[in-house]
């Protein structure tokens, strides 16, 4: 199910209804940029620790925007054994432009060329996307609505309002006082903006917001009068309503949040910063305290892609490269449980997905991370008792035996894996950073090394000194083949880096450690009385 900002506003109840009975919530979203083209220093490397990775990708989470938000809800059928029906929907999401809000992002021709591919609609982001606001925004727009200090910022609204106001002021030059007009084809808080804005202008009208369009009314000054005291439609309450509608999607927001239900996503740390910056605050410097804001706003996080990842090898499983291929696999006779495990129904206005596949269309990923979550925890499960042995089968037993994965969300290109949201990190598993040490070959730059090393494996390489590189790759077989590969070399010499040996700044601090203690020899030598 597709919902704009034309449908949305309608659709909160059913949606918060849906979130309220869900036991979990599938997560997915669609962005105009992934990670902008930084210089090097700002690039993300497998050298960087999880606080470092996080300043780097929170300048890209600022810069780009969200276009689309999928959603599953997954809800345990009553009365039926391990079935669950998913309720999908598709968002399209636009940023509020209202008043001094007139937000500023960036498209990146990748993303757009990539979700193009998969018949993204361009038209729906940009011409029925639904507004959203954070926190901030919200006291800012708020402060400005409720106070009277506000003004039409948008070139493209001001036309409009003058062409709505034109009109009117002619049709009110012919009318007689009861008569009444029609102004189609204006929706959303819009709605409420233009009514503001003619109230103010014309003080003979009254205007109505019906579902053909705005109804504007010529009435007395002294009918006006009574209208703008005793009107349930009066101004005070129309400000709210132009509030509740700027914030749009974030009042769903606020409901998810609430409902403290598991979020489950594929590789979702990108869209949980996005969720951070676009909806709750602007991103924080400190990493400590935006992990601490996630883990208050949803307190239980399933990461498919870390489950996955961790248990594909031993189930012996082939290689695959992304949630859909999980989602085949899982589905086929290579999965042990394939016949016994949970079913999953489309809930009745969701059944475009029961027989096509949308890749990256983010309901129908949304609808695979839950898939995929429920498939993989009772593999779990069935590794656990048995098949013969299962209990009962529920949504708190699979969350139960899940409980190792909750709260760890997969870390792309970093110095580790994974982040925990709800205490310390876990030390790194990468392989040990390998020290390449450079002869006969002046002015060699880091773009060089890589591409040396890079039709063998895939290195990250940082600097150390004039001649010193340091190489990191997170596969130990690469690490073991380059220093077979290189053993000998005339060139490059390539050995296990060790801190204590090869820092620079631990050979200054031992060279001045040894200037110190020689002068003070020295002096002890040269002070000593004759005897």
């Amino acid at each position: 199910m597709d919902v704009g900002a034309d449908e949305f506003e309608q659709s909160l109840p059913l949606l918060q209804e849906l979130v309220l009975g869900a036991d979990f919530v599938g997560l997915d979203i669609e962005f105009t940029g992934l990670r902008s083209n930084q210089s090097r220093p700002q690039q993300i490397s497998l050298f960087d620790l999880p606080s470092e990775w996080y300043l780097k990708t929170r300048q890209s989470v600022q810069q780009f925007t969200i276009c689309q938000i999928g959603l599953s809800v997954f809800s345990s059928i009553e009365g039926e054994s391990n079935k669950y029906v998913a309720h999908s929907c598709n968002f399209f999401l636009f940023p509020t432009t209202f008043g001094v809000l007139d937000s500023e992002f960036s498209f990146q021709a990748s993303s757009v060329q990539f979700l193009n591919q998969y018949g993204f609609d361009y038209n729906k982001f940009l011409k029925n996307g639904i507004p959203y606001m954070n926190e901030e925004q919200e006291k800012k727009i708020k402060h400005n609505i409720l106070t009277g200090n506000w003004k039409v910022r948008s070139s493209l609204d001001k036309d409009q309002i003058k062409v709505v106001i034109d009109e009117v002021t002619r049709w009110l030059d012919l009318a007689e006082e009861g008569d009444w007009m029609t102004l189609p084809g204006i929706a959303g808080f819009q709605a409420f903006e233009i009514q503001l804005v003619l109230r103010q202008a014309l003080p003979n009208i009254w205007t109505v917001l019906r579902d053909q369009g705005i109804i504007v009314k010529k009435v007395s000054k002294q009918h006006r009068w009574y209208l703008e005291n005793t009107s349930c439609d009066r101004e005070s309450c129309w400000k709210e309503k132009i509030l509740l509608s700027a914030r749009g999607f974030s009042v769903f927001f606020q409901m998810l949040v609430k409902a403290q239900k598991p979020l489950v996503g594929h590789n979702m740390m990108t869209d949980l910063l996005h969720l951070h910056e676009k909806f709750f605050r602007p991103l924080p410097e400190s990493y400590d305290q935006f992990k601490l804001n996630i883990h208050n706003l949803f307190p239980v996080l399933i990461d498919t892609k870390n489950v996955t990842k961790d248990i594909w090898k031993e189930l012996n499983f082939p290689r695959v490269s992304n949630l859909s291929e999980v989602y085949e696999v899982l589905n086929s006779d290579l999965n042990p449980t394939k016949n016994s495990g949970p079913v999953i129904i489309h809930a009745s206005k969701c059944e475009k997905y029961a027989e096509t596949k949308y890749p990256h269309e983010a309901a129908y990923d949304a609808f695979l991370c839950g898939s995929v979550l429920l498939k993989v925890a009772h593999l779990l499960l069935w590794r656990v008792h048995g098949a013969g042995s299962l209990p009962e089968l529920s949504f708190p037993l699979y969350l139960d035996v899940l409980a190792p994965y909750v709260n760890q969300v997969n870390l792309i290109r970093a110095g580790v894996p994974k982040i925990n949201f709800s205490g310390p990190d876990y030390p790194s598993i990468r392989p040990p950073i390998l020290l390449l040490s450079v002869r006969r070959w002046p002015g060699v730059s880091e773009q060089q090394v890589y591409r040396e090393f890079q039709n063998l494996c895939k290195f990250d390489v940082r600097r150390l000194s004039r001649s010193q590189f340091l190489l990191l790759t997170n596969k130990f077989k690469d690490a073991r083949s380059i220093l077979r590969e290189y053993r000998g070399h005339p060139t490059l010499q390539i050995s296990l880096y060790r801190y204590w040996r090869h820092s620079p700044d631990i050979n200054c601090l031992l060279q001045v450690c040894g200037v110190v203690a020689t002068w003070a020899l020295l002096a002890l030598v040269l002070g000593r009385p004759d005897p």
